[in-house]
């Protein structure tokens, strides 16, 4: 006859037998992921790094010349002035996608009519392509055919909103396109945060007269903190490597005042048959991914691993 400590054992045996089955399960499951990732992610950047030691010119070629091409890299002042373009760009975008993406998840949260059919509205943007978005964005801000010409036939004669054709505007000019084309991401994400806060936590807000702004910013904002995390990656990844909507709006114009360190790659690589100094530009742009990246990972996913 089995006693209650037999029975007990017997079901933490098979719990563990399940447990083990379905981790080798999962195993197999994402063996195909972990193997593209690894040689797609891994092993191409460890390739291109290595490349960025030679002095390869249209094809790789392994003679090493060390760090010279690091040195002629910061040397270069199409480099240099592409690095200080995208810290304007990246700062200012980042900014402005979460304070709008955020104010717009604001706004569904409140029960508004027709919640579908504005979360459709805000979300569209970032199902269209970024080449589409530059040249949508490029015809509406072209002085002869976009907003400036509209507004001057209303009667403003004197308005103008021409940024892509003013070196010291044109950033800015890419800018607006790219924070409308990404903010609606960030709305979907913080929408779902929202939603996710428990109803006890406005209801005690409401017992003890905070107002509304004040629970949003101190209260709930805090308690979304994942949630601002994944935003902020996604949107420090699509800084790094912004190209498509150079290209579509400016081609880097006028002069260099929009030029990208993507472009700067690109183009070294395909146009001016430079490997060896385009991937020593592509190392430089993977090195703020893993110093924004590898922190969060170890402290998500390694320390608090360790911990359970």
């Amino acid at each position: 006859m089995k006693t209650n400590a037999d029975v007990l054992t017997q079901n933490t045996g098979n719990s563990t037998r399940k447990r083990k089955k379905l981790n080798f399960t999962s195993l197999i499951a994402s063996t195909p992921m972990i193997i593209v990732a690894i040689g797609l992610f891994v092993i191409c950047a460890g390739y291109s790094i290595m490349l960025s030691f030679t002095k390869s010119k249209l094809f790789p070629k392994f003679n090493w010349v060390g760090f010279d091409q690091y040195e002629r890299l910061w040397s270069t002042t199409r480099w240099v002035t592409s690095v200080e373009n995208l810290l304007i760009y990246g700062s200012l975008f980042i900014i402005f996608c979460l304070v709008a993406g955020f104010l717009m998840a604001v706004f569904l949260d409140q029960k508004v009519r027709f919640e579908n059919g504005f979360r459709t509205l805000f979300l569209y943007p970032y199902a269209m392509s970024l080449v589409v978005t530059g040249l949508v964005w490029q015809w509406m801000m072209e002085p002869s055919l976009g907003i400036q010409n509209v507004v001057q036939e209303l009667g403003w004669e004197s308005f103008r909103f021409a940024p892509l054709v003013n070196p010291e505007l044109a950033i800015y000019g890419i800018l607006i396109a790219a924070v409308w084309q990404s903010s609606g991401l960030v709305m979907a994400l913080m929408l779902a945060g929202l939603r996710g806060v428990d109803s006890e936590i406005w209801k005690a807000a409401k017992v003890d007269g905070i107002p509304t702004w004040r629970t949003y910013l101190f209260i709930v904002l805090p308690m979304m903190r994942p949630v601002l995390i994944t935003s902020l990656v996604l949107l420090c990844v699509g800084v790094v490597r912004v190209y498509d909507l150079v290209v579509a709006q400016t081609g880097g114009g006028p002069g260099m005042a929009t030029e990208m360190p993507a472009k700067f790659v690109i183009d070294h690589i395909t146009v001016r048959n430079n490997v060896g100094l385009g991937m020593a530009a592509a190392t430089m742009m993977l090195l703020p991914v893993l110093l924004v990246i590898g922190p969060w990972i170890y402290r998500e996913y390694v320390k608090k691993g360790s911990r359970a």
